[in-house]
């Protein structure tokens, strides 16, 4: 898969600093366990721990082996028997709020470019709930 247009996409919504933070707003408001999830939250550290995570998803998604410790970390600390675990049925929740600030934050957002996002989230989701 080429995730060139995504990671262009991903960079013109990272210029504007509310991406991250409408995301998880968006995403807390899903469910009001999602929001429970992140009551003793280290926000800063959250935030980043996002934008690198994002870049690592679209990197393993077009098929790069050199994110692969990085994506193991992340399936093992959201698994349920890690530090911060995420039911499968919340990637959902997580991919649907991720998409929503895209098209807030990406003016030259088209159907196919959506298309392309969903379809790298989606490699990344599948990844995690196998190894939940």
């Amino acid at each position: 898969m080429n995730t060139e247009p995504i990671q262009a996409s991903y960079g013109r919504c990272l210029r504007d600093r509310n991406f991250i933070t409408g995301f998880y707003q968006r995403l807390q408001g899903k469910d009001p366990e999602v929001e429970q999830m992140f009551a003793h939250t280290h926000w800063p550290q959250q935030q980043k721990a996002l934008r690198r995570g994002i870049s690592a998803a679209l990197t393993f998604a077009g098929g790069s082996n050199i994110v692969q410790g990085v994506m193991d970390q992340m399936a093992e600390v959201h698994s349920r028997r890690g530090r911060a675990p995420v039911p499968p049925d919340y990637y959902t929740y997580w991919m649907d709020s991720l998409m929503e600030s895209v098209r807030e934050h990406d003016p030259k957002l088209t159907p196919k470019l959506e298309a392309g996002w969903r379809d790298a989230l989606e490699v990344t989701c599948r990844f995690f709930i196998e190894r939940y």
